[in-house]
């Protein structure tokens, strides 16, 4: 049975598969800590891969999911529809190897309540997943399973021979988690499929916050892209993978003629491979649009490149955008979508299901296509960027409402909800 020094949760454990860089898993992790931290709990962190607050964190680089003895056996779990007694054998030494570490952890730091960021959702990484649920059945330790991407809601997981592990920790039916989701879609099917309740907590952004505004230093920016003046700049704020439907960004930018549009994508990281990329890039040449992915002057924040030449962070990406792309066939949630609301900036959305359930009703004034670009959609575009009032009054708009429905206090309020679950507050 798990013992704490004081039946109050005080020390609240994150554990995913990495706690680095610009991945929506990273970025509303970093969102839980601070609301946490601002409710007067201390965080720490269990991850394979992390760049966050090393005196609080335990990295095992087993844990994370691009490690390559990790990636052999996912490679060997996928595809395929019965796995190898040797095989079998390499999970359970990996996930033996995490379950000690997750005990350490928890033990160093005197951990009174775990948050499971996707761990326990999506099977990237099947031993930790193994590992965390026995862990929490062994002690059971309260727990928050943060789900962002089931595996149902990706084909690549669909075949495979590790369905008695996928029931067992993906997610895992123990009384002491909590489950969270963040769409409503989310909630309908993890009820459906597992038999299990959750609450809803959205992405969410710092609208509280007041956003950056151009200086000397990303004034730059458009001229070291390669950028003349009175160029066009969209903005992709994403990861190159095709549920991102980068290609109708493209064809986009190819379709508003005389303006010179170039598109910027923001994310270099191709968890998904390279072939997508390849065939983005393919497909930008023919319709000789520049597509620009430059992760040696681009990165998580501001700096300088070992030639001493600018590095620029993602909301510098913003700052010089004219306007932002989102069309993606499918997103958990959207937090590209609220960084464009922050800094005000006109926003294409593809009506991705999640969007239609659970956005698209709250009114906000954005360009909506619908699976694909049509005369209209562009037509709208350039009324936009023809418009320079118009789109003050559109983005301040867009900017209240998130504040509303999307704010940190809206954060704040449902994990007091959760945490009231485990009798706190």
């Amino acid at each position: 049975m798990y013992l704490t020094r004081s039946s109050e949760i005080h020390r609240v454990g994150f554990v995913s598969t990495r706690f680095k860089g610009t991945d929506g898993v990273s970025l509303e992790t970093g969102k839980w800590r601070q609301v946490l931290e601002r409710m007067g709990y201390d965080c720490y962190f269990f991850s394979g891969l992390s760049d966050w607050a090393p005196d609080k964190s335990m990295v095992v680089e087993e844990a994370f999911f691009g490690h390559p003895l990790v990636m052999d056996i996912q490679e060997r779990c996928f595809g395929v529809t019965v796995r190898s007694e040797g095989l079998t054998g390499e999970i359970q030494a990996v996930r033996f190897r995490l379950k000690q570490a997750l005990y350490e952890f928890v033990a160093a730091f005197n951990i009174d309540l775990l948050i499971v960021e996707n761990a326990l959702t999506i099977p990237m990484h099947v031993p930790l997943g193994l590992a965390l649920t026995e862990l929490i059945a062994e002690t059971g330790i309260p727990a928050i399973a943060h789900h962002h991407d089931f595996a149902w809601e990706r084909q690549r997981f669909s075949v495979n021979c590790i369905e008695d592990y996928l029931s067992m920790a993906f997610p895992p039916r123990l009384h002491t988690i909590n489950h969270v989701v963040i769409n409503s879609e989310a909630r309908q099917k993890l009820s459906f499929r597992c038999g299990l309740s959750s609450i809803i907590i959205p992405n969410v952004f710092d609208f509280d916050s007041v956003p950056p505004r151009m200086d000397g230093y990303g004034r730059s920016m458009r001229k070291d892209l390669g950028l003349a003046g009175g160029e066009l700049l969209l903005l992709q704020p994403t990861r190159v993978v095709a549920r991102k439907g980068i290609e109708h960004a493209i064809e986009l930018a190819s379709r508003l003629k005389g303006r010179k549009a170039h598109l910027l994508i923001s994310h270099q990281e191709r968890d998904e491979g390279s072939e997508y990329f390849q065939r983005t890039m393919d497909y930008a040449e023919l319709l000789g649009v520049n597509v620009i992915v430059r992760p040696d002057i681009i990165g998580a924040e501001r700096g300088f490149t070992e030639r001493g030449e600018k590095k620029y962070s993602l909301w510098d990406c913003y700052l010089n955008a004219d306007f932002v792309t989102y069309p993606s066939t499918y997103e958990g949630f959207g937090n590209a979508f609220l960084e464009a609301l922050w800094f005000k900036k006109p926003v294409l959305v593809n009506r991705y299901s999640i969007f239609q359930r659970d956005i698209e009703p709250l009114d906000f004034d954005v360009v909506v296509m619908d699976t694909y670009i049509t005369p209209e959609t562009v037509d709208t575009v350039n009324a936009i960027l023809d418009s320079p009032e118009g789109v003050d009054i559109m983005t301040a708009k867009n900017f209240e409402l998130g504040k509303h429905f999307f704010s940190f206090s809206l954060l704040e309020q449902r994990l007091r909800q959760v945490l009231m679950n485990f009798g706190q507050l």
